[in-house]
């Protein structure tokens, strides 16, 4: 279970993202913060795995907040470090750049849809497995935890091609609540044997996870859902 403090100073928006992440599986609230002072203190107390962090609050901004967790954490080897993912309207590349080099863990720009932030705590859930699970990191687990590698880095198996691996990872972008073979091969125009080759490369490789759905009869059905 991953633990989350939810930071917002609007009440009414603070009790939205509160619901969102109690309908998340695998995710609970541990507290509700207005202000940056009651952020921290409820960090120090409440010790949760996430903060959900604004980036406009009353008394200092949110970058500030993250400076201060840091650098608690840096004096305090054994304070547990919490993962921020920061969740604002502020859109400028100035902000987006001092949250990244502040630690942020990702940044989700309001308005958004639940499935929005749904699909970022389970971001946050599979980079926390994979790392939990690594004693020693090759670069393929590098390139998962910190994203994919640059156009043209990417070493595929025999067979496969570029231009096809990127198309079926759009799809599985447009469909983050996962889909079959055989709805990938209809959304991206390619043949069923294709589109699984390629999915089932993803799952491999651990940018897509796989579930079983049953039906009535036979085999159960195969899908496919993007991770990161």
């Amino acid at each position: 279970m991953v633990n989350v403090l939810v930071v917002d100073d609007d009440f009414m928006v603070a009790k939205l993202h509160t619901r969102y992440v109690s309908a998340t599986p695998g995710f609970a609230v541990a507290g509700v913060a207005h202000s940056g002072t009651e952020a921290l203190r409820a960090v120090e107390r409440l010790r949760p795995d996430l903060v959900l962090l604004d980036i406009y609050l009353p008394d200092m901004d949110g970058i500030g907040v993250l400076r201060e967790l840091r650098a608690a954490e840096e004096r305090d080897a054994e304070r547990k470090p919490v993962d921020v993912l920061f969740i604002t309207a502020a859109r400028d590349a100035g902000t987006v750049r001092s949250a990244l080099r502040a630690g942020a863990l990702h940044y989700l720009i309001k308005p958004f849809s639940p499935a929005a932030l749904q699909e970022q705590l389970r971001h946050v859930a599979s980079l926390r497995s994979r790392l939990e699970s690594l004693d020693e990191a090759r670069q393929e687990d590098v390139d998962r935890i910190f994203g994919t590698r640059p156009p043209g880095s990417r070493e595929l198996p025999k067979g496969l091609a570029a231009h096809t691996a990127d198309l079926v990872d759009r799809v599985l972008r447009e469909h983050p609540e996962g889909m079959s073979a055989s709805e990938c091969a209809e959304a991206g125009r390619l043949s069923r044997v294709s589109a699984r080759r390629y999915l089932e490369y993803f799952a491999d490789t651990g940018r897509a996870e796989v579930t079983l759905r049953y039906g009535g009869t036979g085999r159960p059905e195969r899908r496919y859902r993007r991770l990161g």
